[in-house]
């Protein structure tokens, strides 16, 4: 196995996948755009000890956060549609997204179903072909590229280290000085660095800064630091004697625009692959389904093969004119590379959809055997 190795970069792209969970239940269920999807648990919201996991906006303009109790946000908002966390989806789509990042041909840290850091332009290089304009032409590119292959829309903040890219990317969600009932469109994809820092953050309060907790913030505030100017005019020699030698330096770095600037792109291997097609012109007749399906499998079989993996699930995504999105799935009787069989599988998965209209998109995806596991079995 390839060793991991950091290296530092020039731009670190910090990019946030929008209420996750919730946009991926609404590309299965389109009928849940516009009104409160609350995710958590196994979707009773009466049921006791569970949390929120993902709150659509709608909901968290009324108060609903990930991590309340689902009772306290069923009180919040009784009339919310409360659905149960399928991880084997978020897993596929959160895959799906990160094949994207890793296409751009930039090295990627994944840290959770929904972010990841990009690094471009590695330090010490001769040319950074990256100006301003440049890096983010490339974020917006990367924000499209991922609409139009997962239906999934995101943020993108870009900054020279991870802690200040996490920070622009709330920039990206909510101009610098707007208000949740401003409504002014978000840029979607910001850059933060030395040149603008001071200028937006230094009369925010040190809660704004990443990592500071409201423990740590209390604490600030009852040494009469209360925003990120204070806490860059608190001598070194203090913020050590309040907070120790690894938290005191780390908020003096931290509230100068300071952080981490490398990625780790750790050896990886795909848990599934998948392939989808959008078609030129809408296709209506079941032939011709599972004719594109077969092809799409044949893509998909040859990479597996290519790469020594053995397929144990097989999944297909039907998506409408309409935006209706679904997905069925089946575990094979033991995992295969028979294309005959697989191909049955998807035929007889398609013949399962109830499709009333004609189909703009397919999707093909065969869950994988990893090495760490044993083989999957029926």
């Amino acid at each position: 196995m390839t060793t991991s190795v950091s290296q530092r970069y020039r731009w670190l792209l910090h990019v946030d996948l929008d209420q996750f969970q919730v946009s991926v239940e609404r590309l299965r269920s389109p009928e849940l755009v516009g009104v409160p999807v609350i995710v958590g648990g196994n979707g009773d919201p009466t049921e006791a000890r569970k949390v929120v996991t993902c709150a659509s906006y709608e909901a968290r303009d009324v108060g609903v956060r990930a991590g309340m109790p689902l009772r306290a946000a069923y009180r919040k908002l009784p009339d919310a549609v409360y659905l149960p966390l399928d991880m084997g989806a978020y897993d596929a789509a959160s895959a799906d997204v990160m094949d994207v990042l890793r296409g751009t041909g930039h090295p990627v840290e994944v840290w959770g179903w929904d972010e990841a850091y990009l690094g471009v332009s590695a330090r010490g290089a001769e040319v950074d072909p990256f100006d301003d304009a440049a890096i983010v032409d490339f974020a917006e590119r990367v924000r499209r590229d991922i609409f139009d292959r997962c239906g999934l829309t995101s943020c993108v903040g870009i900054s020279d280290n991870k802690q200040r890219a996490k920070m622009a990317t709330g920039f990206a969600k909510r101009p610098p000085g707007a208000t949740p009932d401003d409504g002014v469109d978000p840029p979607r994809v910001f850059l933060l660095d030395d040149r603008n820092w001071l200028d937006l953050m230094g009369e925010r309060a040190t809660r704004d800064l990443w990592s500071v907790g409201p423990k740590t913030s209390a604490k600030l505030a009852a040494n009469g630091v209360e925003t990120v100017n204070d806490l860059i005019a608190t001598p070194r020699d203090d913020l050590i004697a309040t907070f120790g030698p690894h938290q005191g330096n780390w908020l003096y770095v931290l509230c100068r625009g300071g952080g981490d600037s490398t990625i780790t792109a750790e050896p990886w291997l795909a848990r599934s692959h998948s392939k989808s097609r959008t078609f030129a012109a809408d296709i209506a007749e079941p032939s011709e389904m599972r004719t594109a399906a077969a092809e799409l499998l044949r893509e998909l079989l040859d990479q597996v093969v290519a790469e020594e993996r053995l397929p144990f699930r097989v999944a297909v995504t039907v998506r409408t004119t309409s935006f209706y999105t679904r997905t069925k799935s089946r575990k094979l009787p033991a995992p295969s590379l028979d294309f005959d069989q697989l191909e049955g599988v998807v035929a007889d998965l398609l013949s399962k959809f109830d499709i009333d209209r004609p189909v703009r998109l397919l999707g093909v995806r065969l869950d994988l055997v990893t090495d760490d596991e044993d083989a999957p079995v029926a």
